[in-house]
């Protein structure tokens, strides 16, 4: 009986297949691996390709060489490669790798590499310059295509745009005829200083004084209070009060804070200011007035209210900020006669601030958006801004004041421009 023979089983080690993987140890912006494509004409394996950089940029180590700018061109005899514009696009959400496998040392190498779709150019067109082809040209060929191979809508719409088609050569005819009748028809029409004097004619603020070299001079004060209503004011029993409760109390309108901070800033002087002091109660007087005004009017209603107001003054408020309907003898309030009571009232507000006027608080007196109010600010020609040193110094305001914007009108006077509605 034959003997077997035994034999031992070489062990299998784990390490043979085991494969690494690392990225490659050259600099990120040294030449490295190119992926190209060719979409169309492929180009034999013998043509010789060279990468280029085509814009200048600065390289360091850290800058990959697939971020950055090249080119890959190669030519033949006949025909020349290059990359395309869509290289660029192709890349954009992908990255490409390439990696290259060492038997020997079983490690697989890794480095980025760019994707350039290349096209071609045949050398011998060069030379040739395309055919020119005129807007009316193209758009016969495109209409004979359209009835050769359209569909019955798009051969409709065709005629269609055929019947509209004007007849220049007919039109030549009535030209100077048309031009005459143009200019007659349009010599009533309005210059521009003209149509720009009417529309500043319109607008619902004080008169005012285009030519102004100061923002004193924009609005005058007797502008907005008539002189004889001016004279009616007596300051004196205002000044001549020790509290702020008692100097509200004397006051037409005593739920505005800004009236009552600039009227006890104002008697806090050793010399109170008169003009101001007289301002502030007119201001008071046209708050009352709106509030009364508000809703409904009733005339019997505004002298009782403000029957400590001299009765001219409730009369020339009644005449300027009130209308008469046709066929009514009983005026009413609406609202462009409370913005142009309200665009006087901010006029006086400015000139008691020195023509930097904190909108916010005037906004919470009147139970409105500061938006809003800011919007007839502007009508007067100011612009909502934050103060700068100079004028932070000129108002003997603190520096936290300026991070509060205000309504400031300067010389020129400039209004606001219209809005262009945008087409839909």
């Amino acid at each position: 009986m034959a003997t077997a023979s035994t034999s031992k089983k070489r062990k299998r080690d784990d390490n043979e297949d085991k494969i690494s993987f690392a990225l490659s140890s050259q600099p990120k912006s040294q030449l490295g691996p190119v992926l190209v494509n060719f979409p169309a004409v492929k180009a034999p394996k013998s043509t010789a390709f060279d990468c280029y950089q085509t814009e200048k940029a600065s390289v360091d180590e850290d800058t990959q060489f697939a971020a950055l700018p090249t080119l890959v061109a190669g030519e033949t005899d006949a025909v020349d490669f290059f990359s395309s514009s869509e290289s660029r696009r192709a890349s954009v959400g992908s990255r490409y790798f390439v990696a290259v496998h060492n038997k020997r040392t079983k490690t697989t190498t890794i480095r980025e590499a760019p994707l350039h779709i290349l096209t071609h150019q045949v050398k011998a067109l060069k030379s040739l310059k395309p055919a020119e082809v005129s807007t009316l040209q193209r758009l016969e060929a495109r209409a004979a295509l359209g009835e050769s191979f359209g569909t019955k809508k798009a051969k409709q719409a065709i005629r269609a745009q055929e019947r509209n088609k004007l007849d220049v050569s007919a039109m030549e005819t009535v030209a100077d005829h048309l031009q005459e009748s143009i200019q007659r028809n349009t010599q009533a029409l309005p210059s521009r200083e003209e149509a720009q004097a009417t529309a500043d004619s319109s607008r619902l603020i004080p008169p005012y004084n285009p030519d102004a070299e100061t923002p004193s001079e924009i609005y005058s004060l007797h502008s907005i209070i008539p002189e004889a209503e001016w004279k009616t004011l007596s300051p004196s029993a205002i000044i001549q009060v020790d509290s702020s409760k008692e100097r509200t109390a004397l006051l037409s309108y005593q739920r505005s804070n800004w009236i009552n901070q600039h009227m006890d800033l104002v008697c806090a002087s050793p010399s109170p200011s008169r003009t101001h002091v007289k301002t502030l109660m007119y201001i008071s007087i046209m708050m009352a007035f709106r509030n009364i005004t508000f809703r409904k009017f009733d005339k019997l209603i505004v002298y009782e209210k403000l029957s400590g107001v001299p009765s001219i003054i409730i009369d020339g408020l009644i005449s300027r900020f009130t209308e008469t309907p046709r066929g009514s003898t009983e005026p009413q309030s609406t609202s462009q006669t409370e913005t142009l009571l309200l665009t006087h009232m901010f006029a006086l507000c400015l000139r008691v601030d020195d023509y930097a006027t904190d909108t916010t608080l005037i906004a919470n007196d009147l139970s409105q958006k500061g938006p809003t109010i800011n919007a007839l600010f502007k009508s007067l020609g100011c612009k909502i801004s934050k103060l700068t040193m100079h004028d932070l110094k000129r108002l003997g305001l603190p520096d936290s004041a300026g991070e509060t914007k205000r309504a400031v009108l300067s010389t020129p006077l400039a209004f606001p421009k219209p809005r262009v509605k945008r087409r839909a």
